[in-house]
């Protein structure tokens, strides 16, 4: 028994560090949690089989190489080249969420090439944009006059044929 006992050790030790080192090529973190349950299936064996003493320092053991390779992981791996090929290269900094070219278009008409509950797609100086009807639904092909640019949303109107609209 105490062989066999050590065999299943050895093999939910090794397995679970191999789980774990394989998150890195199949995330999702399903074989990272199989490769923990396996680690603490293996220190539970550990209590089984060896006496207190060992059971107790190859628990700490597992849970101290645990943390050094999570150490060493976090602040070494996204320096090599699989790291730099697997994470962000940059912060983010830079991005900005909202289009400076939209802003412009206040005021602007056209046409709704798709019906509008209350968004969809309107046709603004030969360009399509994605649009938002201001109070009710707005069906296709009716003509707009775009009233609001808020970030990336451009709210638009129907057109009601009266002089302010037809001046424009």
């Amino acid at each position: 028994m105490h062989e066999q006992g050590l065999t299943v050790f050895v093999i939910l030790l090794l397995g679970g560090l191999f789980l774990i080192g394989a998150e890195i090529y199949v995330p999702g973190g399903v074989l990272g949690l199989i490769g923990a349950v396996s680690l603490l299936a293996a220190i539970v064996i550990a209590f089984l089989i060896f006496p207190p003493q060992a059971a107790f320092l190859v628990a700490v053991g597992i849970i101290i190489l645990l943390g050094i390779c999570i150490f060493l992981w976090i602040r070494y791996f996204p320096r090599t080249r699989l790291g730099r090929s697997l994470t962000l290269a940059r912060d983010g900094r830079n991005f900005h969420a909202q289009r400076d070219d939209l802003r412009p278009l206040v005021g602007k008409m056209g046409s709704t090439v798709t019906s509008l509950r209350p968004s969809g797609v309107a046709l603004i100086e030969g360009r399509r944009y994605d649009v938002v009807a201001q109070g009710s639904w707005v069906d296709k092909g009716v003509k707009v006059k775009v009233v609001d640019v808020s970030g990336n949303r451009v709210m638009v109107r129907p057109i009601v044929a009266d002089k302010e609209d037809l001046k424009e």
